[in-house]
């Protein structure tokens, strides 16, 4: 029979730590689990704030019909219990939970709801598939590593808000439904049906938005924004994520990059109590490139990459000679200690390399004044020695090389840096290295569109003192862009924007736009231009990484509450899903392709 509970919630578990022993409390939850020993039966409650355990003992004044209703109980079961704290005998305190102090004597209880018997066990690090996981989500967010991860975003938000707020920056909520432009990701469309035939994008990013609310003099602006791409998913990516966009008016770079590390630096001490240390490295594009083979390189380790051009150039070894010949590199890493590795390790080191198209990868161990190599007979004692010294070996280190077009072996490098750094343990999980790369490329060229592209977006502005390339060298040209990375993630990229038109139509010319598409395109942006703009700049952080790096989970999906799958998929509610024909026709739209399945009806099998 359904009836209205007797009891309501005094406490938490984690507030009955505070109360003087004897004193009665109702707590609220979920049965974490029950532990029957004959005469007694000990429950463990959980809620938000932890764990806390009930005694149910009629020799200490539990009542007959109350031990009748806990022998009832069942995981999951959600259920009110009241009776008097009372402090655990010292040899029965359970130091693993918080609570293990104290108990709860109970006289009174109440089954709220009986649950069904989970799919997997409500606790952390149990070893079952994600797909279940996120099949039943509303049941692993019951999981305390969850809720403190959705804590840990809360508090990130809050101290980021608070930062902001106390330096005159206004919340704007900009629209979600608005046109789709080019120079970005795929957007996700949303057809009109007002107007047929015509269709709304979800926003990539609100730039436009927040580049016009410079224009109409708000001066600071920010938004915790959701923002959508249609594109292919990884571990630290989702079509759908937060970004806490930011936006200011009349600051130079350097003010406002220095704002923007002491907003970082509030937020870890805020939330982690973490000191970060101020100001943060700086790293041109092509140094952080030609050094660590990456733009966002994890700096919580050293190991970076030398230039052995010079030094390989004359040496009767054909694979250096033709990458230097070609316009290429020849780039060494050291990994420590490693000159003991047997060739199956150094032969999945090649297999590694070679998922990112290099061919091949040279080791060379030194065993004191000794170089132990296939290619050693190419190289004169005095070149082994100098390729050592360039690449910083000692006695017991591997030096490995990789030859070949510059792009693909930076990349593979980087890579290559980047799991040595964690196979070998050189990575202090508990640092925080922050960073900003500057002066990347303005624009790049596609060879598949034959043409130049922007590098961040349309609207960046360049170096001044590139400027005048623009036309006549426009690979040359550096922008005022710049990444905050930390720990080998890009938290946040931004830049300096444009705000002449004149400069604007020109970068519009130098991507391929005729003045035509410039029009359609961004017309209200060029008209916005010539009513007084001030130069402005901004920076969006991606809130679910920030939250990912801080609270060291695993994927994006570690720190959001209804997250997709790496196929885009909601596993809990099935979407995408088809929808009916009555729909389809108001909107005036017909689906082409395979033959649908009749609407309403499930998958077959969860598309993970």
């Amino acid at each position: 029979m359904v009836r209205q509970p007797e009891l309501y919630r005094t406490h938490r578990a984690l507030d009955a730590l505070g109360v003087p022993p004897g004193t009665e409390v109702v707590l609220s939850g979920w049965v974490q689990r029950r532990r029957d020993l004959g005469s007694i039966i000990f429950i463990d409650l959980r809620d938000r704030s932890g764990i806390i355990q009930l005694v149910f003992d009629p020799a200490r004044g539990t009542p007959p019909e109350v031990m009748a209703e806990a022998e009832r109980l069942r995981s999951e079961y959600v259920i009110n219990a009241a009776g008097p704290v009372e402090r655990r005998a010292e040899h029965t305190v359970n130091p693993r939970l918080e609570t293990g102090t104290i108990e709860v004597l109970v006289r009174r209880l109440e089954t709220l709801n009986a649950a069904k018997h989970p799919p997997f066990y409500i606790e952390d690090d149990i070893d079952v598939d994600e797909a279940v996981r996120l099949r039943h989500r509303y049941l692993d967010l019951r999981r305390p590593q969850m809720q403190r991860m959705l804590m840990l975003r809360h508090q990130v938000t809050r101290a980021l808000r608070e930062f902001l707020d106390a330096r005159g920056f206004v919340e704007v909520e900009t629209p979600i439904l608005t046109r789709s432009t080019p120079e970005g990701a795929r957007d996700y469309l949303v057809p009109s049906r007002l107007q047929p035939g015509e269709f709304y994008a979800l926003p990539q990013s609100p730039q436009l938005f927040k580049q016009l609310l410079m224009v109409a003099g708000l001066e600071r602006y920010y938004q915790l924004a959701r923002c959508f791409r249609d594109e292919d998913l990884r571990a630290d990516r989702q079509p759908e994520f937060t970004q806490l966009d930011i936006e200011q008016s009349f600051l130079s770079l350097a003010e406002f990059q220095s704002m923007m590390e002491q907003m970082m630096q509030h937020v870890f001490r805020t939330v982690l109590g973490v000191e970060i240390p101020v100001p943060f490295q700086r790293l041109p594009y092509q140094e952080a490139m030609e050094r660590y083979g990456s733009d966002k390189p994890d700096l919580r380790f050293e190991m970076p990459l030398s230039d052995l051009a010079d030094i390989v150039r004359d040496a009767p070894f054909r694979v250096f000679q033709d990458a230097i010949a070609q316009g290429g590199v020849v780039k060494a890493l050291v990994a420590p200690g490693c000159a003991g590795w047997s060739r199956k390790q150094t032969d999945e080191l090649v297999q590694f390399v070679g998922t990112f198209g290099m061919k091949g990868l040279a080791p060379i161990a030194v065993a004191g004044e000794e170089f132990r190599s296939p290619i050693a007979k190419f190289f004169s004692p005095e070149q082994l020695s100098a390729i050592a010294g360039r690449a910083g070996a000692g006695d017991g280190d591997l030096i490995l090389i990789g030859a070949g077009p510059r792009a693909t072996v930076l990349q593979a490098m980087g890579a290559l840096r980047s799991k040595l750094g964690h196979d070998l343990g050189l990575i202090d999980p508990d640092a925080f290295r922050f960073l900003w790369v500057t002066d990347f490329p303005l624009l790049s060229y596609d060879e598949e569109e034959g043409r130049w592209v922007a590098e961040h977006h349309p609207f960046t502005m360049p170096r001044w003192e590139d400027i005048d390339k623009l036309e006549s060298d426009p690979g040359a040209v550096r922008a005022q862009a710049y990444d905050m990375v930390l720990n080998g993630f890009e938290l946040g990229g931004g830049s300096m924007r444009i705000y002449r038109r004149e400069l604007q139509e020109r970068m519009f010319q130098a991507l391929g736009f005729t003045p035509e598409e410039a029009h359609r395109q961004f017309g209200f942006l060029l008209e916005a231009f010539e009513y007084g703009t001030p130069p402005h700049g901004g920076i969006a952080f991606g809130i679910d990484r920030l939250v990912m790096i801080m609270g060291k989970g695993k994927s994006l999906r570690d720190c959001i509450a209804f997250p997709k799958t790496s196929s885009g998929t909601d596993l809990m509610t099935m979407a995408p899903s088809e929808v009916s024909p009555e729909q389809l026709e108001v909107l005036h739209l017909s689906v082409k392709g395979p033959a649908a399945k009749p609407h309403g009806t499930a998958a077959a099998a969860p598309r993970g």
